[in-house]
């Protein structure tokens, strides 16, 4: 069975997170983006879990389903999406401050398990280091490598990946936080980790300039902190749909089991370029080095971005990938690109009309966005077609994130809609334009 999984996302019980990423919430959207296998998020925490064991019951071996799945509601007015089979798998993400060699190390880990009487025993060992229930992405004074040590000894069956690899502040590899090599941290149990999350601000291309990153799956996941932005990053899957089948596709590591993964553009991510946001500063690595990492504007030091990282671990000058490595799809999430063709922001109320109504002419986000044949997609919404092409052909123009602040990918170049006549809305209705503006995710 070919499947779309987003194994990273939490729950309300996160800070700076929206109340609506229920597991309904989640399984809502998850139906309208296409997505049949989440990861829960957050299972550590004791609020949460008690959600879980409430509201979910058992479906394939290791992964579960809403009891009550008729109660699944469109997340917005006119939306029809397809009913996609939606799955939870337990997962959640802690945040480990620790210091190693000299250096306080934060760094970000996400576990998987295939059943709750493991999370349960995770929650137990992880109670007695530390207040679990302050965040659904709890902060402990663990080492990474003693966290995978505990998740081995009392959850065999699970799996644990480094998450988001390169963001500054809270990553395996970060600038400001992390080590140059993954032994450095996992030290003797570093064979038990086979997989690492990219992140928004980095994408294959860029891990395997890395020649200590080639035995490692590389996996995406949208890192979701309300269940609209579900899928922004997400991982293709032609296996048996169980928690067993899937853990063993990322280990594998093998397109024809673990099909690829849905990417950001990098530049998109907030993290991407070196900077420093309060002076608008946004500069690339060799710009950066000349200026002995400080702001040319107010002196303080810059925010050394994901590109500038991978450069100093980087050991090739291009991309080596294996013969049957998973493909790489890079997009724009749909409703950021109805918004530049409606010249109005993602969130706008004009965006959600025109996302429910191409929804349910063409099905989920990424069946349209991956799999509907161009000519039948601008048939009946032409300029939306040209995007959509131009989008898998990798044809955009990107203007990179920095120290926090969201890059934009855009479709057409200023003044190309006007030329091409676009007084007219999604589907061809005579519409009046409005101001343009484009809010990135």
């Amino acid at each position: 069975m070919e499947y779309i999984a987003d194994l990273h996302v939490h729950s309300p019980y996160s800070r700076a997170t929206s109340p609506g990423g229920t597991l309904s919430g989640l399984a809502a959207w998850a139906r309208i983006k296409g997505i049949n296998v989440l990861g829960t998020g957050d299972f550590t925490h004791p609020g949460w879990f008690n959600c879980l064991r409430d509201e979910l019951e058992p479906a394939e071996p290791g992964l579960f389903r809403l009891k009550d799945e008729a109660g699944i509601k469109a997340p917005f007015p006119g939306a029809a999406p397809g009913d996609v089979p939606v799955r939870f798998l337990l997962s959640a993400e802690v945040s480990s401050i620790y210091k190693r060699h000299g250096k306080v190390r934060k760094v970000h880990n996400l576990l998987y398990l295939p059943d709750l009487a493991s999370a349960e025993r995770i929650n137990t060992r992880l109670a007695a280091i530390g207040n679990i229930a302050s965040d659904g992405r709890p902060i402990l004074g663990l080492d990474s490598r003693d966290l995978l040590e505990i998740l081995l000894e009392v959850a065999p069956e699970g799996f644990l990946v480094p998450a988001h690899i390169w963001t500054p502040w809270f990553s395996l590899f970060g600038s400001r936080s992390g080590f140059d090599s993954i032994d450095e941290c996992f030290g003797d149990l570093t064979p038990h980790v086979f997989a690492l999350e990219t992140g928004l601000s980095s994408d294959p291309a860029m891990n395997r300039l890395i020649s200590a990153l080639d035995r490692f799956a590389l996996i995406s996941n949208s890192d979701c902190h309300s269940p609209s932005k579900l899928g922004r990053e997400a991982n293709i899957f032609s296996t048996g749909l169980d928690y067993f089948s899937l853990r063993d596709a990322i280990r594998g590591n093998r397109r024809d089991s673990f099909r690829g993964t849905i990417e950001f553009f990098p530049e998109e991510g907030k993290y991407h370029s070196d900077g420093h946001r309060a002076c608008k500063v946004c500069l690339d690595p060799m710009e950066t080095r000349g200026l002995g990492l400080r702001c040319p504007v107010c002196g303080k030091p810059l925010t050394v971005g994901v590109q500038h990282r991978v450069m100093e671990l980087a050991d090739r000058g291009e991309p080596v990938y294996g013969t049957d490595a998973p493909e790489v799809y890079s997009l724009i999430p749909l409703p950021e690109l109805l918004g530049e063709i409606l010249g109005v922001g993602a969130a706008s109320k004009a965006v959600m009309e025109a996302y429910s109504r191409v929804i349910n002419r063409f099905g989920s986000e990424f069946e349209l966005l991956l799999q509907t044949p161009l000519d039948e997609i601008s048939g009946q919404a032409p300029i939306l077609g040209e995007a959509i092409g131009r989008i898998r052909s990798g044809r955009v123009i990107r203007s990179p994130g920095y120290d926090g602040e969201f890059g934009v990918i855009r479709v057409f170049a200023a003044g190309e809609l006007a030329k091409l006549d676009m007084q007219r809305s999604i589907f061809g209705e005579e519409q009046s334009r409005r101001g343009r503006k484009h809010s990135g995710i």
